[in-house]
């Protein structure tokens, strides 16, 4: 029997392709390209980009079947570390987890469709946020309709883009296939490149966020993450292999309008001009997979702590109406505050720290699931030590080549812990 107020597979699976596909592959290869000019090289990093979504992918089944309960890293660390851990990681999500990545797709909105309609790129970014959460105010059913076209709209108007990038030929080309990739994966920009690369893949966990509203979570859940996670990792080679093979280097290097300079090389100022609302629908895809996901972490975090429990409320629908707007709030802060590289980065820092805490709370579980319930990642602990230790890397790195940032990252945490402190560790209602 269906469970009311649910979706299934497809929809799970367009919210974890509709959160992955966002602004990160149509802006940061431009500034890749600074620093790491060999094509193999930016292959390398896409790769490995997909090598640990996907190992983070199979680490978040096992963790979202067994645990099942809404909230992905707050309700794993919680159980499988402190409740204080998982309190800040449901922080981070409240304050930049998911509103960074929207205020990202809305500064790229703004910037792709801006030049061709007289409104401000800010302006633009605010109002399709605020259309976007109005929308998914209304109801699940709502927000999984809204879902399941823009990702089919999506993932049809990434194909067109593809088949013409592999089948025209190129005037110029920012191919570069000597033996300077030996020297730059060596080099600290390959790793804060790399920061670049697990941004734009981020949202591979995005099901796990929602597993309360998922049918047969133990069945769906596994499926919707890995195959969302491997059919993204495809397109973003094939698309990163036809911005490269249509442009010149001097074109996209340090660009954030990758894809609508991409699309003028393809099909000249009017066909590019097109192309650049179809980005645009490809980035509303993006924000209201994120407007519906994240508000789900808040929402479950407020049923377990005093501060934030008018927030907990849904409304007849089950919609967590109060946190929807919160997270729309936080939003336009960080839209007129920070810079794309600057919220890129400091976002990019402690989301990836606590994904990696959360996948070495797989070993936690391991111990205690004696009755192997739910699904069991392949080849463990495999894939989680491969995650780890390129997430080790990344956080490395950027601690040293990206102090500002990365500080400002810790300190949001030291402010969460004060906060979680505050409220005397945690209220009478523990998390589940």
């Amino acid at each position: 029997m269906k469970k009311p107020n649910s979706i299934g597979f497809f929809t799970a699976t367009a919210v974890v392709i509709a959160n992955m596909i966002g602004a990160g592959i149509f802006t940061s290869l431009g500034f890749q390209l600074v620093d790491t000019t060999n094509t193999l090289s930016i292959i390398i990093l896409w790769s490995l980009g997909a090598l640990m979504a996907l190992c983070g992918a199979l680490s978040y089944a096992e963790l979202g079947t067994y645990w099942q309960r809404s909230g992905g890293e707050y309700h794993f660390l919680s159980k499988a570390f402190h409740p204080a851990l998982g309190y800040l990681s449901g922080w981070v999500s409240l304050t930049i987890g998911f509103s960074a990545p929207i205020a990202l797709s809305g500064m790229a909105l703004g910037e792709y469709v801006a030049p061709y309609i007289e409104l401000p790129s800010m302006v633009l970014a605010m109002a399709t946020i605020f259309i976007i959460s109005l929308l998914h105010s209304l109801s699940i059913k709502r927000s999984g309709t809204l879902q399941n076209t823009t990702t089919l709209l999506k993932v049809a108007l990434i194909l067109f883009f593809i088949y013409f990038g592999v089948t025209k030929t190129p005037e110029v080309s920012a191919y570069l296939w000597d033996q300077s990739w030996k020297k730059e994966v060596l080099l600290p920009a390959f790793a804060v490149s790399f920061v670049y690369v697990t941004f734009s893949y981020s949202g591979w966990n995005a099901a796990a966020y929602i597993v309360d509203e998922i049918r047969e979570p133990r069945k769906n859940l596994p499926k919707a993450l890995l195959l969302g996670t491997v059919t993204v990792s495809f397109l973003y080679l094939l698309l990163n292999f036809v911005f490269i093979r249509q442009n010149s280097l001097e074109a996209i290097k340090g660009k954030l309008e990758i894809g609508q300079i991409t699309a003028i090389s393809l099909f000249g100022e009017a066909g590019g001009e097109l192309m650049s609302f179809g980005i645009a629908l490809m980035l509303i895809s993006s924000i209201s997979a994120m407007v519906w996901v994240g508000p789900r972490v808040t929402q479950v975090m407020a049923e377990d702590h005093r501060l934030w429990k008018w927030f907990s409320k849904k409304t007849k629908n089950k919609v967590p109406l109060r946190a929807i707007w919160l997270q729309t709030g936080i939003t336009f802060i960080l839209l007129v505050t920070g810079t794309f590289e600057q919220v890129m980065i400091y976002s990019g820092f402690v989301l990836q720290l606590f994904a990696a805490l959360a996948v070495a709370g797989l070993f936690v579980l391991r111990r205690k699931n004696t009755t192997k319930k739910g699904f069991r990642s392949p080849l463990f602990p495999l894939p989680q030590i491969i995650f780890l230790v390129l997430s080790v890397w990344v956080l490395v790195y950027l601690v040293f080549a990206q102090p500002l940032e990365t500080g400002l990252g810790l300190l949001n945490l030291i402010l969460g812990f004060v906060v979680y402190k505050s409220e005397g560790f945690y209220s009478k209602k523990k998390p589940i």
